[in-house]
């Protein structure tokens, strides 16, 4: 039997490997609510989001009749203080991603988490769903400093070499996913199930599964 491709195996988080939306659309609905604005549905917010809390959040208040850079700062702290209150009440992981994370911990894989959520939003909700221990490191859009989440590569460098180096790979959902793995120069495969801003073929990933039953086979392929 052939061994598997991969040393590093990088997970996205929000759409990738835990479904996050409930929880993300009443953070922005909370923050909506507080000026006075209609609510958004899940669907309307899964789009929004990949690219940190206040991008979602500009793009929800955009939707509903624009707000002014410091009208933003003032709801994106509202929304953060919710979201971290209410971190897990309908967040859950995809199916099969567990036995997944049990087979690449088989195959002697180190998987590390790579999101735009800040670093410690995303340790506490991996914490609630008591996930935090599988993962060999978790980089937070904030983690390389502002401005240095994905698309940039420097994340994951950085995960690359906090895992010992080797080769690696990276899932995710959004374009931000796709061109962070392709600058740093490892391949992307992009989960179909996750929160698209556009059709999943448009992203340029090397590999698309449609679960995460799909993800050994798609990576034993590139």
């Amino acid at each position: 039997m052939t061994s598997f491709p991969f040393d590093i195996v990088g997970l996205d988080l929000d759409g990738t490997l835990l479904d996050t939306s409930g929880d993300l659309a009443a953070a922005v609905n909370h923050a909506l609510a507080s000026v006075g604005r209609p609510p958004l549905t899940v669907e309307q917010v899964k789009p929004m989001i990949g690219g940190g809390a206040r991008h979602m959040l500009a793009q929800g208040m955009a939707a509903t009749g624009g707000c002014t850079e410091e009208e933003l700062g003032v709801l994106h702290r509202r929304l953060l203080d919710f979201y971290e209150a209410h971190i897990a009440v309908l967040t859950r992981p995809y199916p099969h991603a567990i036995d997944t994370l049990d087979r690449l911990d088989a195959l002697g894989v180190k998987v590390a988490i790579v999101t735009n959520k800040l670093e410690a939003l995303a340790l506490a909700v991996l914490d609630a769903l008591d996930l935090t221990r599988r993962f060999a490191c978790v980089i937070g859009g904030d983690t390389m400093g502002p401005g240095n989440g994905k698309p940039s590569r420097m994340p994951i460098d950085a995960m690359i070499a906090r895992c010992g180096g080797g080769r690696a790979a990276f899932v995710g959902d959004s374009g931000f996913d796709v061109a962070a793995a392709h600058a740093a120069g490892i391949p992307a495969v992009a989960c179909r199930f996750g929160f698209l801003m556009q059709p999943v073929e448009e992203l340029g990933a090397d590999a698309i599964i449609d679960g995460f039953d799909e993800l050994i086979p798609a990576l034993s392929s590139l």
